[in-house]
């Protein structure tokens, strides 16, 4: 039974927020401050992010409410789309190369030593559940997805 197929079965209120968060991470080096550039270059976060976020009529909301299309757009890192690609590619190529103005994906770094690490890229977000169930045909693998339900907060697998 997939996720959504679990999320309609549950029951729960329309307003009900699904929690979604995703991450991955990489060895890098951390004596040439690359890491995060590595990270982005090695995992696929962002453009699992981009995916979700680019999906037509699903309202994406950061963890303090606020809907990351219409943040992106504010900051004017949309200004520059020329609608003549796809949202997502372009979507994918503004985040990598404007990382540290964008507050959606965030990094760690764990160093073992002088030279060598771990960084680890995650975002969360939020979705409003009738909104997820009427414009998400998919929730690619690797998202845990959670809901707060009376009796605590349930995550799907």
């Amino acid at each position: 039974m997939s996720i959504l197929e679990k999320l309609r079965n549950m029951n729960l209120p329309s307003e009900t927020m699904v929690t979604m968060s995703y991450s991955q991470g990489t060895d890098v080096f951390v004596h040439n401050e690359t890491e995060v550039d590595t990270a982005l270059e090695d995992t696929d976060v962002v453009s699992t992010f981009a995916e979700l976020i680019a999906t037509p009529g699903l309202k994406v909301q950061s963890m303090y409410g606020d809907g990351i299309v219409p943040s992106l757009r504010d900051q004017g890192l949309l200004d520059d789309y020329q609608r003549n690609g796809t949202f997502e590619e372009y979507l994918v190529e503004t985040i990598n190369n404007n990382f540290y103005d964008q507050e959606f994906v965030d990094h760690s770094t764990q160093k073992y030593d002088y030279k060598r690490g771990f960084t680890t890229l995650s975002t969360d977000v939020q979705i409003r559940l009738d909104n997820l169930l009427e414009n998400a045909y998919w929730i690619s693998g690797g998202w845990d997805v959670s809901v707060k339900t009376e009796n605590g907060t349930l995550t799907l697998d």
